[in-house]
């Protein structure tokens, strides 16, 4: 069974109304198109984006990087992906998964790049959250401390067998000074009055 070809205009909603943010680069490497949702999810015109004025939308830490893959790979008209923050229409940065690829006219000449996009901030912070609670359990975990549930010596990283007091002397500045608790004062009265 083949395919049937899209008219012009069902081309044209199918790119203008898919969900997801397209663009389009020159032989110059100056974005001259944006489609319909990445105008919507920018809240910006395409003259306000047009040229370079996509990028005032790319976050401060991720304009260098996200530059140096786009300027890169357009020079070696390779396809590149990359993810990033971009600003929504509500000024909230939102991560983007972006891919770019080199396309070619008619007669196979190179005519810039296309490019998708996908908001992937749901991922992005999924992943943050799930890093984190790995380091907080392997920080839990890294401060459990062998201790002997009789004499209440505690096992260094060398099986050594320490008491309590050398043991966190050597691994804090704490100082310690005796003294000996009622319930302890108590049971060794006794002991010593047998």
């Amino acid at each position: 069974m083949s395919g049937a070809r899209l008219t012009l205009s069902e081309y044209e909603a199918l790119v203008e109304q898919s969900p997801i943010l397209s663009w389009r680069a020159n032989t110059d490497s100056l974005c001259d198109y944006f489609n319909d949702r990445w105008l919507d999810f920018r809240g910006r015109t395409m003259e306000q984006e047009y040229g370079n004025g996509w990028a005032e939308g790319v976050h401060p830490e991720d304009f260098d990087r996200c530059l140096s893959i786009y300027i890169e790979n357009f020079t070696s008209r390779t396809v590149f992906e990359m993810e990033y923050r971009l600003k929504r229409h509500d000024g909230v940065y939102r991560w983007i998964f972006d891919r770019g690829v080199p396309f070619n006219d008619a007669e196979g000449n190179f005519s810039g790049f296309i490019g998708s996009c996908v908001d992937v901030t749901e991922r992005i912070e999924a992943q943050e959250a799930l890093k984190n609670k790995l380091e907080n359990e392997i920080k839990t975990l890294s401060g459990i401390i062998p201790i002997c549930s009789y004499c209440k010596k505690i096992r260094d990283d060398k099986e050594i067998w320490q008491q309590l007091e050398s043991y966190i002397s050597s691994h804090s500045e704490a100082l310690f000074t005796h003294s000996i608790c009622p319930t302890c004062a108590e049971k060794e009265l006794r002991s010593l009055r047998k």
